[in-house]
């Protein structure tokens, strides 16, 4: 316990307590319990108190910076608002020895103390510090050890599809039974959602075609945007561990994250056909698109549809390419492209080695691995390790095999006999943007020469 220099009647007190995520869960802390406690004692002995600061949700084992609440309290004690700070216990006050002594360092320069109500510290001698110091050395790895046990629990429920604590399904699932399955009641709507995305491309599009079908059984702009980036919907948490009952595969998903990355359509609504497909060799942006009224040569005027990297005109001399020429790039060189795909495929199929283990088997032996150490059946090291290689084992494996990406190739290959080029000039904006990003995954630009080299397939 740190001693004031004036003790007794009419000393200021700031009170401070503070309570995290995981103790509320596991102990049911309170912070209206700590602040009582506080306050009572405040009064026993005479204390005028001048602030209350609370920490709710934060550990003590992270940094200050993420104790707003602290922060204020010391900026206080430096403008002298205070004599002492009270807080129960000294858990409350610190685990986190370094900023343990920084606050020490300042509550020192500006003559303020603390202390705790429910145990006797005295930090005014050598062997009080070292005390405080071994306490704080203790609290350091329960703390470290409990957030490892937390974590490990929580890991093992997403990995069973089950829901953590506190958490709230997002919209198509539902919280049954502690497990989250996807809502029957509305399901169809996020299918069908998904499902029109991919004809063309846009979260725009998409919320219109939900709101006109479904009116008020819709869904909001901001609930359907969630669909298209938050890793549930392919079944994944968001250390991309499996989770729950997917509405897309993890395919699907990339997609559409790469899709997002570039303007869509414009003030006008114009639909840019190749926005997000090309990438600066340069910078690494993604080229959107942008339009400009030019006038012919007879006096008629036409609008120019050009794909330029944002930095172009800020930072370097970029690219630029009118619309029609990447449509005449890709008429010309899409069929060598996949043959080419096609070659390297076959090739690739026969020097593979076939997998020993099965994806779903190094899922099934990691859930395996979770429940042992719940159980205490193994230490912690042992399961850090397995985690760690059983993790990285399944983070490699390829969900695609090279027979399935042939299969795709075949499939792309045929949009492109006959008479396609004809049909494709029938399309609408909209549809030729879905048509490109169904097959294309990236149209790659010399660094050199600035000009469109080849193009990377979607597999």
């Amino acid at each position: 316990m740190n001693k004031p220099s004036n003790t007794g009647t009419g000393m200021r007190a700031g009170i401070y307590i503070r309570v995290s995520t995981e103790e509320q869960h596991l102990n049911g802390l309170s912070l209206p319990a700590q602040r009582l406690a506080l306050e009572e004692y405040a009064a026993a002995n005479g204390y005028t108190v001048v602030g209350i600061y609370a920490d709710e949700g934060v550990s003590a084992r992270k940094s200050m910076s993420y104790r707003k609440e602290l922060l204020r309290l010391l900026e206080d004690v430096k403008q002298g608002k205070m004599d002492m700070i009270l807080v129960t216990k000294l858990d409350r006050w610190f685990r986190n020895i370094k900023d343990y002594n920084i606050t020490e360092e300042i509550l020192r320069t500006h003559r303020c103390y603390w202390k705790t109500i429910f145990e006797n510290y005295d930090s005014s001698t050598a062997n009080g510090q070292m005390v405080i110091n071994i306490m704080l050395s203790v609290n350091q790895a329960e703390c470290d050890r409990t957030s490892e046990r937390i974590k490990a629990v929580f890991d093992y429920k997403r990995s069973q599809g089950m829901c953590v604590t506190g958490m709230c399904a997002p919209y198509g699932y539902i919280i049954e039974n502690g497990y989250i399955k996807k809502d029957p009641s509305v399901s169809h709507i996020v299918d069908d959602a998904i499902s029109y995305y991919f004809t063309c491309f846009s979260i725009r599009n998409t919320v219109n075609y939900i709101a006109d079908k479904y009116g008020d059984k819709a869904p909001s702009y901001y609930k359907v945007d969630k669909f298209f980036h938050n890793p549930k919907y392919a079944g994944m948490d968001a250390k991309g561990n499996s989770y729950c009952d997917p509405y897309m595969s993890m395919e699907q998903y990339n997609i559409i994250l790469k899709s997002r990355q570039a303007k869509t359509c414009s003030s006008s609504g114009y639909t840019y056909i190749f926005s997000s497909l090309i990438t600066c060799p340069i910078c690494g942006c993604k080229f959107s698109g942008r339009q400009r009224k030019r006038i012919r040569k007879d006096g008629s005027v036409y609008c120019d549809i050009r794909y330029n990297c944002v930095g172009k005109f800020k930072y370097h001399p970029g690219a630029s390419f009118r619309e029609s020429s990447i449509e005449k790039y890709l008429f010309a060189h899409i069929n060598s492209a996949i043959d080419s795909a096609l070659i390297e495929y076959d090739l690739s199929f026969a020097k593979e080695p076939r997998p020993v283990k099965t994806i779903q088997s190094s899922i099934d032996e990691l859930n395996r691995l979770n429940t042992m150490y719940q159980k205490g059946r193994i230490s912690e090291k042992y399961y850090e390790d397995e985690y760690k290689k059983l993790s990285e084992v399944i983070s490699s494996m390829n969900l695609g095999t090279v027979t399935e990406k042939r299969e795709k190739l075949n499939s792309a290959s045929k949009r492109f006999n006959g008479d396609w080029i004809e049909l494709y000039e029938k399309l609408d904006n909209s549809h030729r943007r879905a048509f490109w990003k169904q097959i294309i995954e990236e149209i790659i630009v010399d660094p050199d020469s600035r000009k469109i080299s080849g193009i990377k397939l979607l597999l």
